[in-house]
């Protein structure tokens, strides 16, 4: 019997640790799960038991299945959605303001106009996520927002740095790999070692922000603000960097990388 308790024990961690790990390594992994399948795509509770449960107070829903819901609109302050799937859900201007989206998956989903101020977003999966005109001031976002858009999306202080100090997890960073920046407001954020390949950041503010080590490998940088922005080591291979105000204003550019390859007018 005891035997059996430790072994049963033994699988219960490791379901535990795969659950955990899983959305971390998901851009890996991705291709092994069936993104249709029900607890992908399905939710386990209406938009009115949501409701319901915010107004009884209730903060915790980890893991819970929210997929293809509309939420738009509604306070979801400080809430805890740990590991949920929100896969194509509408949170059109939706409160999130230090709301834990940890490994969550928002894939597809519609955040525009919403509140993430102080979020986390720590290995969230949120590809071909929409967050024009969303608010993530000072939010933590090491997520992968691959083909993403967030025109105008306000990322005022916001860490989307690569996190140093757990490096056995990889190196965990936001990821916005052709994601669409056009006139985002970045103005302080820590983009250090991030993936912006491809991304356009065309009038971007980038006023103070840090790109130290980040990758701009192909992407479009037309007449962004680039005063005081810190290019240490940033790879500007094949990147089209187009500045009204000259390179003069930015910190460190001459020791980005690959400056004999960068394509400017």
């Amino acid at each position: 019997m005891r035997r059996r308790e430790f072994i049963a024990g033994l699988r219960g961690a490791a379901a535990m640790v795969l659950t955990f790990l899983s959305p971390v390594r998901a851009q890996d992994l991705m291709r092994h799960l069936d993104l249709t399948s029900p607890d992908m795509t399905s939710a386990e509770m209406t938009r009115a038991d949501v409701e319901s449960a915010l107004s009884s107070h209730q903060t915790d829903f980890n893991g819970k299945k929210l997929s293809g819901l509309d939420l738009s609109g509604l306070d979801l302050s400080a809430v805890k959605l740990r590991a949920a799937r929100l896969n194509k859900t509408k949170l059109v201007g939706a409160k999130l303001d230090r709301a834990v989206l940890d490994q969550a998956w928002l894939l597809g989903a519609d955040l525009s106009h919403a509140s993430l101020r102080n979020a986390s977003m720590f290995g969230a999966q949120m590809q071909g996520a929409k967050l024009d005109d969303a608010d993530l001031s000072h939010a933590r976002i090491a997520a992968d927002l691959t083909g993403a858009s967030l025109v105008r999306a306000v990322l005022i202080n916001a860490d989307l740095g690569a996190d140093m100090k757990n490096q056995s997890m990889g190196l965990m960073r936001a990821v916005l790999r052709s994601a669409d920046l056009t006139r985002a407001n970045l103005k302080g954020a820590d983009l250090s070692r991030a993936n912006l390949e491809y991304a356009s950041l065309s009038h971007a503010d980038l006023t103070g922000a840090s790109l130290r080590g980040a990758q701009l490998g192909g992407a479009k940088l037309i007449s962004p603000i680039i005063t005081e922005a810190d290019f240490s080591d940033a790879d500007l291979a094949s990147a089209r960097l187009v500045t009204p105000i000259g390179f003069d204003k930015a910190r460190n550019f001459d020791r980005a990388l690959n400056l004999d390859r960068l394509l400017h007018d």
